[in-house]
């Protein structure tokens, strides 16, 4: 079991909307090579998010060896989404632990989440407005090219 939103009606599978996993649930047990294939993440990043309380929790054989679930698949895509975001992997261990304390902290996950899209946006803003400069030195050089090569003798 890993990290879960739940409320009395709904549950939150931390993903950006319904995903089509590998396996069937109740079939869903993936050795960390397959997770690794999967999501693109190495093997290494999964153990260090399992080490610092990202991915707590992961069920193990009766080898010890580790076996996700698709719900697992869920979280580290959404964990994956936050990476992107610049979230401070800190930030994304502080919203993990939110969700384990339970439906009490709602409110200070929801801000997390809120100053994480605050900063995306001033990062949109900010590619924009990069973009729009880019914009501006490509059609000049376009138009450099067009122009006839001098005009005297």
């Amino acid at each position: 079991m890993t990290v879960m939103e739940t409320t009395s009606t709904r549950t939150d599978l931390c993903a950006s909307g319904p995903s089509a996993h590998p396996r069937p649930d109740g079939q869903d047990r993936y050795t960390i090579s397959e997770v690794s294939a999967f999501t693109g993440l190495t093997a290494h990043t999964l153990r260090w998010y399992e080490r610092i309380g990202l991915m707590p929790h992961v069920d193990r054989s009766h080898t010890g060896q580790r076996r996700f679930s698709n719900r697992d698949l869920d979280w580290l895509a959404f964990v994956t989404k936050l990476r992107l975001t610049g979230m401070p992997v800190a930030h994304m261990v502080r919203y993990a632990e939110l969700i384990r304390e339970g439906d009490h902290t709602f409110e200070e996950r929801q801000e997390l989440l809120e100053a994480t899209r605050r900063d995306v946006r001033t990062r949109i803003a900010e590619l924009q407005d990069t973009l729009a400069v880019l914009d501006y030195k490509i059609d000049f050089y376009a138009g450099a090219r067009r122009a006839p090569e001098g005009t005297g003798a």
